[in-house]
């Protein structure tokens, strides 16, 4: 199983350099929302989400990720409908400034929102997570070949109508790809997400899940979205609270199967994870090397 990991190069997010391959790397979900579908948002209280991402970092995150939109797909197109630029600026920016001062790994800023990105990354954070792959909003991509930072292009769509699943996303990761670098990103600097929970069954999840190795092929590293999601919720009946165990094999089945990121909720139980699927999928002597520069 070793040797048929990959290595995609090397990526430098904010201060540090990540090595692809060397190791799984652990993204800490921070919610600076009221709404968040996993019942962990920090609401207004800026000082409760400093303590959390400080809470992250010490329990071992390579990197925080924040964000002040709930993301779960019905949020944009249904129900209360989406958070104005105004507000979704003044629950993630006052956490940034703060964040940016005190931690020592680096910031992302899940947003789809070119105005948000900019802003925050101005403030401190040094990565943006579209959920949209810089498609929602035009002047995405422009901020993010400016600010050379690197991108989250994760795979979405309205509906789950496929003919071909794994084909289908494949392409349209590849698409984004091929605007990204068009539009003045680095290679390098591109991160793709197949986008589980998002314009998918629960069926379909568990299958990009299990196939997961197939998307090498786009030679790029791999982030995995599976933290508490609803598809473990169907699988074992239970309710976002109860799912540390399944958000855990799913954690395991990424990394065996060539994950570079996970996104989780419960870090300190998932770095835990990581490192021991990492001694056992890519050997022990290696993972040892942090695999961070």
């Amino acid at each position: 199983m070793v040797s048929n990991i990959k290595h995609r190069g090397k990526t430098k997010i904010g201060n540090k350099v990540f090595k692809w391959g060397l190791r799984t790397y652990v993204m800490g979900v921070l919610n600076v929302t009221p709404d968040s579908f996993s019942g962990d948002g920090t609401g207004n209280d800026p000082d409760l989400a400093v303590n959390q991402a400080l809470r992250f970092e010490d329990c071992g995150a390579d990197i925080i990720d924040i964000g002040g939109e709930s993301t779960r797909p019905s949020s944009i197109y249904v129900g209360a409908g989406p958070v104005s630029v105004d507000e979704e600026l003044n629950r993630v920016i006052p956490v940034v400034e703060k964040l940016a001062q005190v931690l020592s790994v680096p910031i992302s800023i899940d947003t789809h929102k070119s105005e948000v990105a900019r802003e925050a990354i101005l403030a401190g954070a040094s990565m943006i997570n579209d959920i949209w792959g810089l498609k929602a909003d035009s002047e995405m991509a422009v901020v993010a070949s400016n600010a050379n930072v690197p991108v989250v292009l994760m795979h979405n769509q309205v509906g789950t109508s496929y003919c071909d699943l794994i084909q289908e996303v494949t392409k349209v990761l590849s698409k984004l790809i091929e605007d990204a670098t068009s539009a003045g990103i680095g290679f390098e600097n591109l991160i793709v997400d197949p986008g589980i929970g998002f314009g998918k069954t629960p069926e379909q999840n568990l299958e990009i899940l299990r196939r997961l190795d197939e998307f090498d092929c786009l030679g790029r590293p791999i982030l995995i979205g599976m933290s508490r999601k609803s598809t473990i919720g169907y699988v074992l009946d239970l309710p976002v609270e109860e799912r540390v165990e399944g958000t855990a094999a799913s954690v395991a089945i990424s990394i065996a199967l060539g994950g570079d990121i996970v996104r989780v909720h419960d870090v300190k139980e998932m770095v835990r994870v990581a490192r021991m699927a990492d001694a056992i999928v890519r050997g022990w002597a290696q993972t040892t090397d942090r695999g961070i520069l």
